[in-house]
């Protein structure tokens, strides 16, 4: 995947509201909880999306890939955010 590659994800009103709440809270505490369980509801619609519009998640190299878009995606990024762990 290239960094011009788009893929459109649609959310209803509805979920971008809670989304907001969601992220304006994460914001505010740099912790990532669920108050709610529609908050989880709408982040799996958003993923559930994902899953039907990409197939880079099949590739043999997805590894790579995956590290490759990390890169692209936070550079330049200067900003607080929140502890990083490993897996």
């Amino acid at each position: 995947m290239t960094k011009t590659d788009r893929i459109n994800l649609y959310i209803s009103e509805d979920d971008a509201l809670i989304l907001f709440d969601f992220f304006e809270r994460f914001d505010e505490k740099k912790k990532l909880y669920f108050v709610h369980p529609a908050e989880y509801i709408s982040l799996m619609k958003i993923s559930e999306q994902i899953d039907k519009k990409t197939s880079v998640v099949f590739k043999s190299n997805y590894g790579e890939l995956l590290q490759e878009a990390r890169e692209r995606v936070a550079q330049g990024f200067e900003s607080d955010f929140p502890t990083i762990e490993k897996e």
